[in-house]
């Protein structure tokens, strides 16, 4: 072999080695996990070798979660909104933008909710049908969106957003919008009628005919039958205070709405952290301990929706809000306290890694949250619930921020939060009362900002919650408990009312 010959082959053995090892389909082949395998990877990475078991919902369980108030309060100091690390006050507006904020915002993303990555891809929407809709007596527009991610960076994995728009057809100007979580569907398709429906079913006989010959002596029979009918008028199904579904009320008062489906984002799942947007940014790799969990993706994909929100000029940009219950009433409530493009959230029976304290011995704990739902929260979340570690055990007295903080994070924003009642289904296990605290003692950081918190005798620990079907409405942080259950629906005519006054606007169809 000539000296030219052994260089080149050098050369190329040189090149397809470090082909293999650079490879991106090589080294970034999807993982597929259990949700318990996920959760143990992360326990493995942060040296944890034991969590403590969270608490059984059923009352008659031996393990059943607390309810007696005497034991709720194990660590009674909750971090101060209105205190800097250092332990200097914050006492101007200035303070908090400037200084408190960041610092608040930095601690959540690394400790409790996770880091939303600089490389998340873009995304380009897209308007895939529009349709003419009646809700109720108001004419509207809705219009099936997508939001697809893009993926080229690792193609295996496939991100499509889907939100559903809908605004009043007659609006005399741009109208707020209130974003939900949920199902993103045509809320009432319209439907042929009349000579339309004629054609449609004429064209069925012939199909109908051409598959069976016999059945034409079938409809000669029955001349005045019909393969399809017209879908007949049915009263909706009402909330519980005998209102209207909220998206009557809504288009009624001349708003919009949009239904974002946050599993269109991020499954619900442990199983699927390695998919979803988690999944694309990491190439179908495991989290990280400061990895963003499901709540900051869903949260993360509302914002994305508000970014095509502010391209429709049928929409008043400046006043869109996010909605969500349960789950969602967390997801929403992230969503109002990152993006500061969000004027109101009305957050719905949100409970712990939402409203209520995480400090709080009462119902759902902490130990919820770092074992079966762990993939809502950061990786670094599950130290809090650790019996045994590498780092040696801590508790959620250890977390650098509470709840109050997370509201805090919302002002002077329009901020309501709402609950139902145990008795109609909306469990003890929320603790609305920590949401109630919580709540309160946010209320100073509006004051500093200007804006007007809840109208209370006391601080957090003293403060009485009102029965329910006693607004405190009055400012722009606002807490409402309703006598319904486990849904924000009886509290939506509240929020429109309150919303509407806030922010000046009237129906103008």
């Amino acid at each position: 072999m000539t000296v030219f010959k052994l260089k080149f082959a050098l050369i190329y053995l040189v090149s397809t080695v470090c082909a293999f090892v650079i490879s991106p389909a090589a080294a970034q082949t999807p993982v597929t996990f259990t949700s318990d395998q996920d959760h143990q990877n992360m326990m493995d990475q942060l040296g944890i070798k034991a969590l403590r078991p969270g608490p059984s919902g059923d009352e008659k369980a031996p393990n059943h979660a607390n309810y007696d108030e005497s034991r709720a309060n194990p660590y009674p100091n909750v971090p101060d909104p209105l205190t800097m690390n250092d332990g200097q006050k914050v006492t101007t507006p200035a303070m908090w933008w400037d200084k408190r904020r960041p610092e608040l915002i930095e601690m959540f993303s690394k400790y409790v909710y996770g880091r939303v990555p600089n490389n998340v891809p873009k995304v380009k929407w897209t308007v895939n049908t529009v349709d003419h809709e009646m809700i109720g007596f108001t004419p509207v527009i809705a219009k099936d969106v997508e939001g697809i991610v893009d993926n080229s960076s690792s193609p295996d994995i496939s991100v499509h957003m889907h939100m559903m728009l809908v605004l009043p057809a007659r609006a005399k100007g741009p109208v707020p919008v209130l974003m939900m979580f949920g199902r993103a569907a045509f809320p009432y398709p319209n439907e042929p009628a009349g000579g339309d429906l004629d054609k449609i079913n004429k064209a069925w006989e012939s199909v109908l005919i051409q598959q069976d010959p016999s059945l034409k002596q079938v409809f000669e029979q029955h001349p005045a039958w019909q393969p399809i009918k017209a879908t007949p008028f049915q009263f909706p199904q009402l909330n519980e205070d005998g209102g209207l579904p909220n998206p009557w009320q809504l288009v009624a008062a001349g708003w919009g709405f949009a239904l974002f489906d946050p599993a269109s984002v991020q499954a619900d799942d442990g199983a699927g952290i390695t998919r979803g947007i988690i999944g694309l940014v990491n190439k179908g790799q495991p989290r990280k301990p400061e990895d963003w969990g499901a709540l900051r993706a869903w949260a993360w994909g509302a914002a994305r929706g508000l970014d095509y929100l502010e391209t429709d000029s049928a929409v008043d940009a400046k006043h869109v809000g996010i909605e969500g219950v349960s789950r969602y009433g967390k997801a929403a409530l992230v969503t109002m306290a990152f993006d500061q493009r969000f004027a109101m959230v009305l957050v719905g029976s949100s409970g712990k890694g939402g409203a209520t304290l995480l400090r709080r011995n009462f119902g759902e704990a902490v130990e919820s949250l770092t074992g079966g739902e762990y993939y809502w929260m950061a990786g670094n979340f599950m130290k809090y619930g650790a019996s045994e570690g590498t780092f040696g055990s801590m508790t959620p007295g250890d977390i650098p921020v509470d709840s109050n903080e997370l509201i805090a994070l919302c002002a002077p924003r329009l901020t309501f939060i709402s609950y139902g009642i145990p008795a109609k289904g909306d469990a003890n296990w929320l603790d609305h009362k920590g949401s109630f605290m919580a709540t309160v003692d946010a209320s100073r950081v509006f004051t500093l900002l200007g804006a007007k918190g809840l109208a209370v005798e006391g601080d957090y620990r003293t403060a009485q919650m009102p029965p329910a079907n006693t607004g405190l409405l009055d400012g722009q942080l606002a807490w409402r408990q309703h006598d319904g259950g486990h849904t924000d629906a009886p509290n939506m005519k509240y929020f429109i009312e309150w919303a509407d006054k806030k922010i000046g606007h009237t129906a103008t169809q």
